[in-house]
């Protein structure tokens, strides 16, 4: 995924269930709006990002922005022969007929299906379920904080430590259903990177990282989360370093029938922060 702040991808899916001797077979979706998913079964899956929330916030805040979970129920709305026939699709198979797939989402775009005209039950596979969930799902961006906090500066030679509030390290799911079909898609957050903004090797570590205690002594405090900066930021465009702190989610999926797979096992959501790093001065004195 690319892009910081102010990142928004936006799903639109198409996908027409075209008729064949044996069983329906979903068509390739039609993507707009750019795309931040893997490649399932060959073919791309954008997942829709959002980021929020684009600063680090100061000690004791942060954005846990994006609901746990979220579900959808689908339910069927039959198309005439002649809006069959308008919407470009080739006649129907003896006993069915085309219908809209219609979901309780904000996803733009048509799922197009055949279904049956004795029992109006939908010729549906959970994997069609999972790209309308998949669709839906939101991933949030997390505000990182740091420690110094934003509006201080850090010195050269000392740690800067960076985390996410726990109570926004929790997973977010979609599940959407259509009758006894279902499937549900889980974004789990499982570690944390730090770009420093040096041209290096990004800082990374599993889990939110430690949150920095101000009222205990540095000395008493340790975390896997930090960064120290070698040289200071004076000099650089607005004298502080270009860094960012990127939240890893695992993504998967569930379904009747027993279907499930890993869909996406490193999606990464960045946020842009500015560092300000001063050079540390050493106060001699003489007895």
């Amino acid at each position: 995924m690319h892009g910081l702040t102010g990142l928004r991808c936006t799903l639109i899916l198409a996908a027409l269930v075209l008729a064949a001797a044996a069983r329906p077979t979903p068509a390739a979706a039609s993507v707009g709006g750019g795309g931040c998913g893997p490649f399932v079964s060959g073919t791309v899956i954008p997942i829709p990002c959002s980021s929020e929330s684009g600063a680090a916030g100061a000690a004791g805040s942060g954005s846990s922005s994006g609901g746990a979970t979220s579900t959808s129920t689908c339910v069927t709305v039959v198309y005439s022969p002649v809006q069959a026939q308008q919407l470009g699709l080739g006649p129907a198979p003896a006993g069915q007929a085309w219908a809209e797939l219609a979901c309780g989402g904000t996803l733009p775009g048509v799922v197009v299906i055949l279904v049956s005209t004795a029992t109006g039950t939908p010729q549906l596979t959970p994997q069609q379920l999972m790209v309308q969930a998949y669709g839906e799902l939101r991933v949030p961006s997390l505000s990182p904080i740091t420690a110094p906090p934003p509006g201080r500066d850090g010195l050269v030679g000392l740690p800067e430590w960076f985390w996410v509030p726990a109570a926004g390290w929790h997973p977010r799911s979609t599940t959407v259903s259509a009758g006894a079909v279902w499937a549900t898609v889980t974004a789990t957050p499982v570690g944390l990177s730090f770009e420093p903004g040096t041209g290096i090797s990004p800082v990374t570590c599993q889990g939110p990282g430690t949150a920095y205690d101000p009222s205990r002594p540095a000395t008493s405090q340790h975390t896997s989360c930090s960064y120290t900066y070698a040289q200071a930021s004076a000099g650089l465009p607005g004298n502080a370093y270009r860094a960012s702190v990127s939240i890893t989610w695992r993504v998967d999926w569930v379904a009747s029938g027993g279907a499930g797979g890993v869909l996406a096992p490193a999606l990464s959501v960045p946020v842009a922060l500015a560092i300000p790093v001063a050079q540390g001065e050493a106060l001699v004195t003489t007895p």
